[in-house]
């Protein structure tokens, strides 16, 4: 009934015939449309098919009222549309954003609707991550903060609020970049001003946390190679931990989605599932298929049938995005629970999933390999975030080289 079309994005008004209410009624809603994605939009109106055909040239008190309803949903969408395509930023989470309250929207609004957004496409454990910095956030600040009111200020009252909650400068760090990102978001869309944004050099700078010391040495891995398991569950868990070590410290998400079609010519080749929808250009990780690897594939890899089939049983491949992360993450607690008990009986501390990417890093790092090479070999985006992965490495060197210096035992 009503139309509007602007650079390929078209906004229609249709009866929505997906599905049908209890009443025998279709809603009727604001259909947005942009590179053949679509979005639909309530107005608060259902109608019968009769009702709705017709409703453009209705005589009827109610339908014209209905109608009336509908075109201002209409013309309020359209003119959104409008103003983020002249401005060259539409996306369906910014005019998301603008519905929320418009030009005045609460950050708590922006942080819901990103949330949504990430839901709705299947990023659960990005959702996560803004749904804790949205928890903290309005922990401090309420359930209606203005974007204007989030002033340097506010930020460091913010942050002494986390320390006084007991909150460590990591989690402190993940919820200031969840909040910065929301902000930046408000200012692209010109919710905020330039000179009103508060991160950056000469502002509130979020604190960064040096790497973590939880690097095993070659010495460590060899006693988990050879410890002995009590169960067949623990050895299960146990190899899979030492597979993610070996296929260049590949996360669970990772290895979970691996398939017999990532094996190429010796090697496994995949994308990381934490970076596939980030990154624009996309770095496939290489991962030599050592003997240690194709013997803890034999052992507890699925029977290959066909090229798709993953090769350990852990996904069915039927399962929807959320089944998909609960299994995933059941696997990485599973992983965890053994290597945490095991890296106590061999008195190395606690062993995580993580603990096999840093210390397949690290020790590649010990061993005299390039960075450059270990960071194509991690599948990062620069060197930057493989120096941060190794600087806990550098400090642990630069003491032991310290001592070097005064060390005379061998001195006639």
């Amino acid at each position: 009934m009503f139309n509007y079309s602007i650079i390929g994005t078209t906004v229609n008004s249709v009866l929505d015939k997906r599905r049908i209410l209890a009443n025998d009624k279709y809603p009727v809603k604001i259909r947005v449309t942009c590179n053949r994605v679509r979005q639909y939009f309530n107005t608060g109106i259902s109608l019968n098919l009769d009702d709705w055909e017709r409703l453009p040239n209705a005589k009827n008190s109610v339908l014209i009222n209905d109608r009336k309803i509908v075109q201002m949903a209409f013309s309020h969408i359209a003119n959104i549309v409008e103003l983020l395509t002249k401005d060259d930023l539409f996306s369906f989470e910014n005019l998301n954003i603008r519905l929320g309250k418009g030009i005045d929207s609460t950050l708590n609004v922006a942080y819901q609707s990103k949330i949504d957004n990430l839901t709705e496409d299947g990023k659960h454990n990005t959702s996560d991550f803004y749904k804790y910095s949205l928890r903290a956030v309005k922990s401090f600040g309420g359930q209606n903060i203005k974007f204007c009111s989030i002033t340097v200020e506010w930020l460091k009252q913010f942050e002494k609020h986390l320390l006084s909650d007991k909150k460590s400068y990591t989690t402190i760090s993940m919820y200031m970049r969840g909040l910065q990102a929301v902000i930046n978001d408000g200012k692209k869309q010109g919710i905020i001003k330039a000179h009103q944004y508060p991160f950056g050099v000469g502002k509130y700078v979020i604190p960064q946390t040096a790497g973590r010391n939880i690097a095993l040495t070659i010495k460590d891995i060899a006693l988990i190679v050879r410890y002995e398991c009590n169960t067949e569950t623990e050895c299960y868990y146990r190899d899979l931990w030492l597979f993610s070590y070996l296929c260049n410290g590949a996360n669970i998400a990772d290895i979970c989605n691996l398939r017999f079609e990532n094996i190429k010519r010796g090697n496994i080749e995949f994308y990381r599932q934490k970076t596939l929808a980030k990154s624009k250009v996309k770095k496939a990780v290489v991962a030599f298929i050592t003997p240690a690897m194709q013997k803890i594939i034999d052992k507890w890899g699925n029977i290959r049938n066909s090229s798709t089939d993953y090769i350990f049983p852990i996904l069915k491949g039927k399962e929807t995005s959320l089944e998909n992360r609960s299994v995933i993450k059941s696997a990485t607690r599973s992983i965890n629970h053994y290597m945490g008990k095991i890296g106590k009986n061999i008195g190395v501390g606690n062993i995580s999933t993580y603990t096999a990417r840093h210390s397949f890093a690290t020790v590649l790092k010990r061993s005299g390999s390039n960075i450059a090479f270990i960071s194509e070999s991690l599948g990062h985006s620069d060197l930057k975030v493989t120096e941060n992965y190794l600087a806990s490495f550098e400090d642990e060197e630069r003491q032991k080289n310290a001592f070097v210096l005064t060390d005379f035992s061998n001195v006639a």
